[in-house]
């Protein structure tokens, strides 16, 4: 487990609540010559519900939305998906963020038209401080923090709340070069990374922020921060767990990839709701890494998550030689 135990669960509260922007995708899929996309959904923190849900967890989620038919688009998904959106605004002067997604030789290629979203326009006034207080985990992002200044005001004001009410906070670090530039998300990553319970890096984030390479050294460097618990992920290397007290690495699960999109914020969804649900760390560690694995073989970062019927069996073929499938990503 991870270094303590999270509050216990309150009676009609969420498990886990994540702060940040959700998203309208359309992805490029191999029809067409590259001339026809999927429509589906993004945001990290939103795809970190959806997977958090899907795997059993209560889950609620802060923003706000446009007036608009992505806005309403989005509140269908999350009550297909049993994403509790009460606390999601609707700013009538401003629009849902959306995306486009490419797919070549560097893999895929992300296009964001966010500039002055609804949720950018978020304030510490705005924000709902009830949830977060009752929730057992507080999720948040690097994008979170990046949209807007006042969007990270809201987001430092999440943190705050969450650490008065015993409330966990988790925290992907999800780069993003476009937002704000990388000695402003160094300066803001390094005292979020110091003031949460869960980090979940990615490797190519904290690389470019602290200029270390070696996976165990970036772990250290998390955990000298002040993190209590690091799941760092290495994409098709795996990941790693740990906490001051204990380590493990995470092979990577047998899949068959297409399209990796969303795939480490299905990790982060699915190791956050089994350490809630009570799992060691290495085991959370190992099915975080079979959910983002399952989550690369469809287009799109919310349609391939599997649910938690599809992870047992897949874990149950695993163990036996006949499943031939070709390891990859993690």
């Amino acid at each position: 487990m991870a270094a303590s135990e999270p509050k216990p669960a309150t009676p009609g509260a969420a498990d886990i609540v994540a702060y940040g922007e959700a998203m309208v995708e359309f992805n490029q899929t191999g029809e067409g010559g590259g001339r026809q996309y999927l429509q589906g959904f993004g945001g990290d923190t939103s795809n970190f519900a959806i997977a958090a849900a899907r795997q059993g967890a209560r889950v609620a989620y802060l923003s706000a939305l446009g007036d608009d038919p992505y806005g309403a688009m989005l509140r269908r998904l999350w009550d297909e998906e049993g994403v509790d959106h009460t606390h999601v605004a609707t700013d009538p002067a401003a629009f849902s963020a959306i995306y486009f997604v490419t797919h070549g030789e560097r893999g895929h290629q992300f296009s964001f038209f966010r500039t002055g979203s609804a949720a950018s326009r978020m304030t510490p006034a705005t924000l709902p401080r009830a949830p977060i207080e009752a929730a057992r985990v507080l999720h948040l992002s690097g994008i979170s923090l990046a949209i807007s200044p006042s969007a990270c005001d809201a987001g430092y004001a999440a943190i705050d709340c969450a650490r008065a009410a015993g409330t966990w906070v988790s925290f992907d670090t999800n780069l993003r070069l476009k937002l704000w530039s990388v000695q402003r998300a160094r300066a803001v990553m390094s005292d979020v990374i110091g003031l949460c319970d869960i980090c979940l890096p990615s490797y190519d984030d904290v690389v470019a922020i602290t200029g270390l390479t070696e996976p165990h050294a970036l772990v250290d460097h998390c955990l000298r921060l002040g993190a209590k618990t690091v799941a760092l992920k290495l994409g098709e290397q795996g990941a790693i767990v740990a906490s001051a007290h204990e380590r493990h690495r995470i092979a990577p699960a047998a899949c068959r990839p297409v399209d990796a999109t969303g795939a480490g914020d299905a990790f982060g969804g699915a190791f956050v709701a089994r350490l809630v649900a009570g799992d060691d760390l290495a085991s959370a560690g190992r099915y975080a890494a079979t959910v983002a694995a399952l989550s690369t073989e469809g287009y799109g970062a919310v349609a391939p998550i599997p649910r938690a019927a599809q992870v047992r069996a897949l874990t149950q073929a695993a163990s036996h030689p006949a499943a031939d499938r070709p390891r990859s990503a993690g």
